[in-house]
């Protein structure tokens, strides 16, 4: 069971992670070249409408000041409106139709890791030095050295072009018209009734999804791997097979709760580099994600895009660690002491 008191300390200390992050984005933003009000005006507007804009968006203001309005805006998660992306549209609704696509992928993406990776690397350790355990530790050493800017091209080439059973690019086929809910497609199509919608969706998402579970898949098959072999080695393990209990229930039943402990970290720590391998999977797949608009916007010097962006990456991947600690808890109760 796990103790409420932990679970707000926890949370308690995910406030001075987002102001220091809130902060490092403020300064590196404002330090940066370039004059925002210039970008909203224009190169050919006169000084007197750039004079405007600025005083309009209170950039004449003391830095202090502008920092003050910054963390009170974000913390009513009002980043500004977009200066070129969207002209004008709020960064929040910007995000709200960005941010579904990309999370879209990086939880298949990681749940495809997950699913893969800790089979794989229990039957590594359980067999180990056998051909099994070859495989598995050549196969995670590929998905480990394989970057998505070559896997992800690698994969189209052959599932979209020699055999042609995979769509190459895009979120669904053009002939479904989804009206967006919650902006996860697949859920989308689920939630309207429209199997062959999902399916197409699906068939859209797997070759995105695949690229990047790869790289997690063979980290935490690794990890895992490890990890089993170091419990296995344990004296209680043992004395459970010598009191006549069955090597396959001791595993399960005692190795693999302790050897989930630290593939628990390395899960959390991915999803905040899936989050980043999302940029490059975007732009290999031609999806329009929160990592393509990150890089438009630093193009252009959207400042508040770029701000919301990162405040938003911040904080889903706090939020994971959130769940990365309790996971802890949960697994060794002793953690919470």
């Amino acid at each position: 069971m796990i103790s409420k008191r932990f679970v707000i300390k926890r949370l308690l200390l995910l406030i001075p992670v987002l102001f220091g992050v809130a902060t490092f984005v403020f300064a590196i933003l404002h330090l940066a070249p370039g004059d925002p009000a210039r970008v909203i005006a224009g190169q050919r507007a006169s000084e007197e409408f750039v004079r405007q804009i600025r005083t309009e968006l209170g950039l004449n203001d003391p830095i202090w000041v502008q920092y003050g309005r910054f963390l009170v805006e974000a913390v009513q998660l009002d980043f500004g409106r977009s200066y070129q992306i969207q002209k004008g549209t709020p960064v929040t609704e910007v995000l709200r139709y960005k941010l579904p696509v990309t999370l879209e992928m990086a939880i298949y993406g990681q749940l495809l890791g997950i699913l893969f990776g800790i089979p794989l690397g229990l039957l590594g350790a359980v067999k180990q030095d056998s051909v099994s355990d070859h495989l598995t530790r050549i196969g995670a050493l590929t998905g480990i050295s394989v970057p998505i800017y070559w896997s992800g091209p690698l994969v189209i080439l052959l599932f979209a072009q020699v055999l042609n059973l995979l769509p190459a690019s895009g979120r669904i086929a053009s002939r479904f018209d989804i009206q967006p809910i919650t902006g996860i497609i697949t859920l989308d199509t689920l939630i309207q009734g429209n199997f062959a919608a999902f399916q197409s969706a699906a068939a859209h998402l797997l070759l995105p999804s695949m690229v990047i579970g790869i790289y997690s898949m063979a980290l935490i098959s690794r990890m895992m791997r490890s990890s089993m072999l170091e419990v296995i080695r344990q004296d209680y393990m043992r004395t459970a097979r010598a009191k006549g209990q069955g090597s396959k229930i001791t595993v399960m039943k005692h190795g693999f709760r302790n050897a989930m402990i630290p593939v628990v970290t390395v899960i959390g720590i991915q999803f905040g580099t899936l989050l980043g391998g999302a940029v490059l999977t975007e732009t290999v797949f031609g999806i329009a994600g929160i990592g393509s608009l990150l890089v438009s916007a630093i193009q252009v010097g959207d400042y508040p895009i770029v701000q919301g962006t990162v405040l938003t990456f911040a904080f889903l991947f706090t939020l994971v660690n959130l769940g990365v600690d309790i996971t802890y808890s949960y697994l060794d109760p002793r953690i919470e002491q």
